[in-house]
């Protein structure tokens, strides 16, 4: 989703498909996907913005990055896609990168902080 497209007062953040089916198992998959500069996994880091379920079961997956100089850039949505895709029940996966809003450190889950040293 571009920032072009919003309405004033649209969140800056699509909101999830929380009661799908698949929702639990989506947020699991990427939960098994970890930056590699960091040791906790991006669901927890916040990078996950929005997972949006179809109900023909197409999943599509709004990220981002910690920074957008990030190394692992051209390879993290290609990660989060491969650890989703095999899940029982999923049609097609399909992972868009924005840097509107810009991640920052309140994103973490309390477990990320936690982890990190933050708390």
């Amino acid at each position: 989703m571009s920032t072009e497209n919003l309405k004033e007062g649209d969140p800056l953040i699509a909101p999830s498909t929380t009661d799908h089916p698949l929702y639990d198992s989506v947020v699991e998959a990427c939960k098994t996907v970890y930056d590699p500069e960091i040791p906790v996994n991006i669901y927890d880091l916040g990078l996950i913005y929005t997972i949006d379920i179809s109900d023909e079961n197409a999943v599509r997956i709004v990220m981002t990055l910690t920074a957008p100089g990030c190394p692992v850039a051209g390879e993290m949505p290609g990660w989060v896609a491969d650890a989703v895709e095999p899940l029982p029940g999923v049609k097609q996966v399909d992972v868009e990168m924005t840097f509107q809003p810009q991640w920052g450190m309140d994103m973490m889950s309390e477990e990320a902080r936690l982890e990190l040293g933050f708390i």
